[in-house]
């Protein structure tokens, strides 16, 4: 059998390895976005249809409208400000969707009523 020797220079180099490794496994999980699979979107709905489709940039991103039904992409803004500023731009909204969800009826009134 043979005894293996491990000088503290060798337990250094292991040990800084390591925390190298770890520093960069915890770097690349906080820079990940959270939806890697796909570009977040928000959805709107108009409460009145358009009669031709409209694509407005608001607040920096692009939003397409067709009929009722609108997309944008999530720009980093609260909801309700997104909300508020696609309401100003197209008209009273009946929904709107974000990343963590639909709006609730108090919430899309708030909306509204700050676009009007």
């Amino acid at each position: 059998m043979t005894a293996l020797n491990h000088s503290p220079l060798t337990r250094s180099i292991v040990a800084a390895g390591l925390a190298l490794v770890g520093t960069l496994a915890s770097f690349a999980a906080t820079t990940t976005p959270a939806h890697a699979g796909g570009i977040e979107r928000y959805q709107a709905q108009l409460s009145a249809a358009l009669e031709s489709p409209k694509v407005k940039v608001v607040n920096g991103v692009v939003w397409k409208c067709a009929g009722a039904a609108c997309t944008g992409e999530v720009d980093g803004s609260r909801p309700l400000n997104a909300c508020i500023k696609v309401a100003k731009a197209f008209g009273p909204l009946s929904a709107f969707t974000g990343p963590k969800g639909a709006f609730t009826a108090d919430e899309l009134a708030q909306c509204n009523a700050k676009a009007g």
